[in-house]
């Protein structure tokens, strides 16, 4: 049977409680994390075959967290860990955010350099038993945006991996806080991109990471139905620029004061666009994970070559279903998926 790879950072996300409270109770939720692991654990709890690749150091803190993913159900034959000739860094890359928070939110503090994924390089990777009976590749923008090196290795393994034949997916997901080192996003990621066959965002991430433009009449008092159709207008300019893509899925997640979401997306897919039902939710209890739901669900459609809208009404459902979750990933079931889903 095939598998399914996600290759990303893994990271450790340390939740303080705000203004300082955990100081007072000596406590600092701690959780396992990074964006492509996320999505290769919730296709896990849907039982499709899935391996996760990152560089990771040998130390007791990288085996408990291993032995934590294996247990999960996910296959971690593709980490990458020291050998003759490499010097991977000997520590797991973190972020700070406080409960409740938004990566995109101006709290986030990354603790990153000098991590084993950071030092990963290009030419010094074996990608045969990374990529070995592997169908679908998946990366995020997270990882070019770390160093130019990170982004090297990303582009041999698109490369190793698109000669192989392997579907490879994309989540745009930008985070300004990252892109520190001299390239601008739009320098960078058309030229992993174009290795793409399924690519996830939204208008604004395509326009910041690869220079597809958002309309004029484009605002935050825009209507729904504009904002869906400049989703089939930027997708339709998406595949056009990159010929192998093939699926281009778009999320609308907007805050509802005080502290509720309303929450949509796109799929365009052979010409047409499908558009999910609307969900609203008063409370959001964590949001870190959403959008990697929302990825992993599409994953677990495309695998399971359902139709277009039955894959988007559940990638959907799963990503608002992560929203009353605490912590990184889901542990949804596909029957608690299908349950939202209606």
């Amino acid at each position: 049977m095939s598998t399914i790879c996600c290759f990303g950072e893994v990271l450790l996300r340390f939740s303080p409680v705000a203004n300082g409270g955990w100081i007072q109770q000596s406590v600092m939720p701690v959780y396992v994390g990074g964006a492509e692991l996320n999505v290769a654990m919730a296709l896990a709890n849907w039982n499709v075959p899935v391996r996760y690749s990152t560089g990771i150091p040998e130390n007791a803190l990288a085996s408990d967290i291993i032995d934590y993913i294996t247990k999960r159900g996910v296959d971690p034959s593709g980490l990458i860990r020291n050998k003759p000739g490499q010097t991977l860094g000997n520590r797991i890359g973190s972020y700070y955010l406080p409960q409740g928070s938004d990566l995109k939110n101006a709290g986030v503090i990354y603790d990153r350099a000098g991590s084993a994924f950071a030092e990963l390089k290009p030419g010094e990777i074996d990608w045969e038993p990374v990529l070995e009976s592997v169908s679908r590749l998946h990366i995020s923008a997270i990882s070019p945006a770390l160093s130019a090196q990170a982004a090297a290795v990303c582009r041999e393994l698109l490369a190793t991996a698109s000669a192989k034949g392997i579907s490879i997916s994309i989540d745009l997901n930008y985070r300004a806080r990252l892109w520190q080192y001299g390239a601008k996003p739009v320098d960078i990621m058309p030229d992993l991109v174009q290795y793409c066959e399924v690519v996830m965002g939204n208008i604004w991430a395509a326009n910041t990471l690869l220079g597809i433009p958002v309309g004029d009449h484009i605002t935050e008092q825009s209507t729904q139905a504009e904002y869906v159709a400049h989703a089939q207008t930027t997708s339709e300019a998406i595949q056009a620029r990159f010929p192998r893509c093939k699926v281009v899925a778009n999320t609308f997640r907007f805050s509802k004061q005080p502290t509720g979401i309303h929450y949509y997306t796109t799929l365009y897919t052979n010409g047409q666009s499908y558009v999910s039902p609307t969900y609203e939710a008063d409370v959001v209890i964590d949001q870190i994970g959403s959008g990697d739901c929302f990825m992993a669900g599409l994953l677990y459609g495309l695998y399971k070559n359902h139709a277009p809208q039955t894959i988007l009404n559940f990638a959907t459902a799963a990503a608002f279903g992560k929203l009353s979750e605490v912590g990184d990933d889901t542990k949804q079931t596909v029957a608690d998926v299908l349950r939202i889903a209606g």
